[in-house]
Formats: C-alpha cells, sequence, structure tokens
C-alpha cells in the first residue's frame, strides 16, 4: 500500500507487527481454554501466555519453510521453550489466521463506521445551512427545477449514514472465527474448543465452516466497502462538475500556498476530489476479486490467499483515506449562493414550465395541445434571451385560462421548493 493514499490507523492495524500480534491472541487463547480442558498441561498453557515472537525471526523461519504460519509457530515455540511445543496444538493454518482475520476486521470496520459519523456531521452541517439556498437541479446535465443546495447535501447525508449502518451490519456479518481444522469436521478439537475460545475474543463460531471460513463473509465486507467508495466518488464528482467554471457553484478548499497547475498559475483544480474518484475505482475492482475468491476447491486452496493480502488491506486503507480526504473537502467547501441564484435566471425561468403545463390541464385544456404550447414558450424565452414568465403572461392562449392572480401561484419560486421541508421531517432533520 502506498504511504500516499494511507492513515496512521490503518498502517498500524495492517502491519506485520498487528498481524502476527493477531495471530499470538488466538494462540494463546486456544492454549488458555485447552488448558481449561486438559488437552494440554495447565503449566503449558499458562506459560504460552508470555509468549512472544520475532517478526525478523518468522522471516528467516519462511525463507526456509516456504510457509508463514509455520515460521510464526517456530518463533513463538521458542519463546516459550520446552512447552512451545504445545503451541497450535490442534490447529490448521486458517484456524489461526482466518479468526486472527475477524479480529482485524472488527477494529475495522469501527474505524471506518468512525469516519462515516465524522463525515455525517459534517454532511448534515451543509443540509441544514443551507436548507433554503435556491439552486438548478440538473438532469441529463441540463437545467430541470429549483432545488436547494441544501436538498442535495441532504441527499449525500442519507447515503452516508445508509453506509454506516451498512459497514456497522458487515463488521457483524465478519465476526465469525473457526477451530473445526483441517476440513472444518472437528477431526482433533472438540466444537466445546472453539466455542470457549471463540468466546474469549468476542467472536462467533462459523456454523458450517470447511478448512476457511466462506469467503462470502469477506466478499460482503467488500462490496460494502465498494459502496462506500461509490458514494464517495457521488460527491465528488458533483463537486468536480459544479466547481467548473461555466457553472461556480461550489469549490474545493484551496490554500494559501496551493498551486494548481505547474504551468497556469490562475488555476484552481478539484484534485482531491479527482483522487478520490480514481481510488473509488480501485476499490470497486477489489470487490470483484472479493467475489471471485468465494467459490474455491474442496474444502479449500490457496487462490484467496494472496489476493485477500492485497484487496482487504488496501480497501479498508483506500475508504479511510477518501473518507478522510473528503471530509477535508466538505469541512472547507466554497459555496457561491450568488452564482446559483445567477444560474437559475440563466434559461429565462423556464424551469416553470411544468407548474405552467399542469396549470393548464387543470382549467381544461388538452395535455399534449397544453405541452406543445408551453415548449414553444420555453424555446422561444431560451432562444430570444426574455423571461419565460412575461411570455407566458402575453401569450393569448394562456390568458384566455389563467388570471394573474393565478399566473403568481404558477410563476412562485417558494411555491415549487415548499416541500423540501417535508424531505427533512421525514429523514429526521428540521433543518434548523
Amino acid at each position: 500500500m502506498s504511504s500516499r493514499y494511507s492513515t496512521p490507523e490503518m498502517a498500524e492495524l495492517w502491519s506485520e507487527e498487528a498481524k502476527f500480534s493477531s495471530w499470538l491472541a488466538v494462540e494463546k487463547a486456544v492454549a488458555l481454554v485447552e488448558g481449561e480442558l486438559g488437552i494440554i498441561p495447565k503449566s503449558a498453557a499458562a506459560r504460552i501466555q508470555d509468549a512472544s515472537f520475532k517478526i525478523k525471526e518468522i522471516e528467516r523461519f519462511e525463507k526456509q519453510t516456504n510457509h508463514d504460519v509455520i515460521a510464526f509457530t517456530r518463533s513463538v515455540a521458542r519463546s516459550v521453550g520446552e512447552d512451545g511445543r504445545y503451541v497450535h496444538y490442534g490447529l490448521t493454518s486458517y484456524d489461526v489466521v482466518d479468526t486472527a482475520l475477524a479480529l482485524r476486521l472488527q477494529q475495522a470496520c469501527r474505524i471506518i463506521a468512525a469516519e462515516l459519523r465524522v463525515l455525517s456531521n459534517t454532511v448534515q452541517g451543509l443540509a441544514r445551512k443551507y436548507r433554503d439556498t435556491p439552486m438548478m437541479g440538473r438532469t441529463h446535465g441540463v437545467h430541470a427545477e429549483p432545488i436547494t443546495f441544501g436538498l442535495k447535501c441532504l441527499s449525500w447525508w442519507s447515503e452516508v449514514e445508509r453506509n454506516r449502518q451498512r459497514i456497522e451490519w458487515a463488521g457483524q456479518e465478519s465476526a465469525y472465527g473457526k477451530l473445526s481444522g483441517v476440513v472444518g469436521a472437528y477431526t482433533q478439537l472438540a466444537p466445546v474448543v472453539e466455542r470457549m475460545v471463540l468466546r474469549r475474543l468476542g467472536l462467533k463460531p462459523e456454523p458450517v465452516a470447511t478448512q476457511v471460513v466462506p469467503r462470502d463473509r469477506h466478499a460482503l465486507v467488500l462490496g460494502v466497502l465498494a459502496l462506500i467508495a461509490g458514494m464517495l466518488e457521488r460527491i465528488a464528482t458533483e463537486i468536480r462538475n459544479l466547481q467548473r467554471t461555466e457553472i461556480g457553484e461550489l469549490g474545493e478548499p484551496f490554500g494559501r500556498t496551493q498551486a494548481g497547475s505547474s504551468a497556469m498559475p490562475h488555476k484552481k483544480n478539484p484534485i482531491i476530489c479527482e483522487r478520490v474518484s480514481s481510488l473509488a475505482r480501485v476499490v470497486r475492482s477489489y470487490s470483484l476479486v472479493a467475489l471471485e475468491n468465494i467459490p474455491l476447491w474442496h474444502e479449500r486452496d490457496l487462490t484467496n490467499s494472496a489476493a485477500e493480502r492485497i484487496i482487504i488491506p488496501e480497501s479498508f486503507t483506500l475508504v479511510h483515506y477518501c473518507l478522510r480526504q473528503m471530509n477535508k473537502v466538505l469541512g472547507g467547501l466554497v459555496v457561491n449562493p450568488e452564482r446559483m441564484a445567477a444560474n437559475l435566471r440563466l434559461t429565462g425561468e423556464t424551469f416553470f414550465s411544468q407548474a405552467l403545463l399542469l396549470a393548464l390541464v387543470e382549467k381544461g385544456m388538452n395535455r399534449n395541445r397544453a405541452y406543445r404550447l408551453v415548449q414553444k414558450l420555453a424555446f422561444t424565452a431560451t432562444a430570444e434571451k426574455k423571461g419565460f414568465p412575461e411570455l407566458a403572461r402575453q401569450s393569448p392562449a394562456v390568458r384566455r385560462l389563467l388570471s394573474d392572480k393565478e399566473l403568481d401561484r404558477v410563476f412562485d419560486m417558494k411555491k415549487l421548493l415548499k416541500n423540501i421541508r417535508v424531505i427533512y421531517q421525514r429523514v429526521g432533520l428540521s433543518g434548523d
């Protein structure tokens, strides 16, 4: 993982030191339970609680054995002495590897959930602040009808909250370990050992394991991370679009000493949002690899192993990094309400077209005729750079059906936006 896109928390969690520490935590818990049950001497179990490992020693042993778990257990056993022969007693490699991975997945999911809570607070603040700030809503990149910037932020906030709940759920779904042996049939250790050990570790027994915990659990976690990455790219893409010179409604924060281009000093580019979009593509691609890890040969093969050493740590690390970056962007977001207002006027208020169409239909005009009439007025307003409401008021066909007072209601911006507060209430925010 490139340190350029890392965070201290994830770098520590996915370090070799943390990996071997989690393996050792499993080995110690197993030895303790085996001692309690009389499977190994209690004295040996007690000595294993003081066990340690040396990374350099593990690396040296792995060069000899070409097997990282054997190298690890040899180092641990050497730290124990004569009773080291009881280290890893009755276990297979993935009893340790998968159970330890579940421990780290829980911690990683908690870190992501905490960062999502920070982002949620930031976006919620924007949604409240700009609840009543009108801006143009766009479909297909084209002006449609007005919304408020607060409503746009409210949509982001709602998705952040959904993903926060998803990562918490994914953490629960991955909180499963296994000590059921080489084919998952408890041929050496009884299920009671697994149950007691996992209870100590805060995990649940995998109901039906093979030599490994089924990989759909890991694919689910990476799928949720891909959803979070997609959410971040959605926000980033919106900010990038609205920062374009021709729109100018939003902007990334730009540092006092920051430079936008090596050649053009005038540039302020949305580089953080572009970076988030770029890394989101990597995270989504990793979720596909996780899905492909599900079908293993028989009770296990190693086709998942090498890929998981990359995709799991990097998915968590990149998502955590992108969450931090997006929180930085949104925390210092440059919002230009004046430009939003100017863009609302850009097309002569043709966004009232649907309101006029419905008013004419209510007065008895055939819908197709009303549509063609309103469309002609709107196209004329755009082509001749005139106000759509004024052209409508001058239209004999419109005036035959609608009075000045009725047209005032048709061309009322507050009426178009009045139900936005209902949306705020629906999601539990007053907007104040």
